[in-house]
């Protein structure tokens, strides 16, 4: 009987016991003792606050806009999900694009109207779309960048529908200053949401980085534009500089995709996007050269 007592408690043993917290010694040994590689999240973004991973390899790191996370191989866990990325950045680049050609002045168009259009259905309603696909997948830096931009294009298609919700000619009844001041409040709002987003991108690609130097830029520019104004105009300089940088950021952007998009089902090439050397990816590139002997080292 004692042998059957001592053998239940053998096979109990100290690591099935709870203490009065409900964690087993064999959980304790776990969290104190030695410890294994780190365990990372099913998304690894890999230095890239847009890219996605799920795998099964806890040291996989990706190329940004590269691996799986194009579409012809990307794999969102449990879901049948595509990479929404692309399409949110190309709706961004296309309504940026045609708005900052206004603001340089090409060909004298002087009105942005005709983005009033785009603002409504691509870069706001398929951005938006795209933003929340993000969130569905796992990404918050995604999701939160391209809903706001949506959201942007929304609101900034509110602002200028002609004779629609008349926002700007409420605003110009009391003066034109009044609704030129206003406008420039409204960008320098989305360059402070951009300066934060920036920060978030200074571990990720070079590619990526510079998409959103150049719309804080852009923003800036057109903000003080709208704020240095003459009482009838914004300031014409500042406006053309700020169309100068959101055609860079519409091209970045546009790259960005094109890096997501093409692959070996559909690409001859991949687009290279260049790590920051302090990145996660930089550094295992650095480590993976040896120039031990280059420096005469033993």
């Amino acid at each position: 009987m004692a042998t059957a007592v001592e053998h239940n408690n053998v096979q109990r043993g100290p690591s099935m016991e709870k203490d009065h917290n409900g964690t087993s010694a064999l959980d304790h040994a776990g969290q104190n003792g030695a410890r294994g590689p780190k365990q990372r999240t099913p998304y690894d973004y890999g230095g890239n606050p847009l890219a996605h991973i799920a795998t099964n390899d806890p040291e996989a790191r990706l190329a940004a806009f590269g691996g799986e996370f194009q579409p012809g191989s990307y794999r969102a866990p449990n879901r049948k999900f595509g990479n929404p990325a692309p399409l949110g950045l190309s709706a961004f680049a296309l309504t940026t694009f045609v708005l900052s050609l206004i603001n340089v002045n090409t060909r004298n168009i002087g009105h942005p109207n005709l983005v009033v259009a785009l603002a409504y259905g691509y870069g706001g309603l398929v951005q938006l779309l795209a933003g929340m696909w993000e969130m569905a997948v796992g990404n918050t830096f995604g999701a939160t960048a391209l809903s706001s931009y949506g959201g942007f294009w929304l609101s900034f298609a509110i602002i200028l529908t002609p004779g629609g919700f008349e926002i700007e000619s409420s605003l110009v009844e009391f003066s034109e200053g009044t609704f030129l001041n206003s406008f420039g409040l409204y960008l320098m709002g989305w360059f402070i949401f951009t300066t934060l987003l920036l920060i978030c991108t200074l571990r990720s690609t070079v590619a990526f980085f510079f998409l959103f130097f150049t719309l804080d830029l852009a923003f800036l520019m057109l903000g003080i534009g709208y704020l240095q104004h003459d009482g009838a105009h914004p300031q014409g300089d500042c406006i053309v500089a700020g169309g100068a940088f959101g055609l860079l950021a519409a091209f970045a952007a546009w790259y960005n995709a094109l890096a997501g998009i093409a692959d070996s089902s559909n690409s001859f090439f991949v687009i290279p996007v260049a790590h920051f050397p302090w990145s996660d990816k930089g550094r295992e590139q650095r480590h993976k050269v040896d120039n031990s002997s280059a420096r005469g080292e033993v």
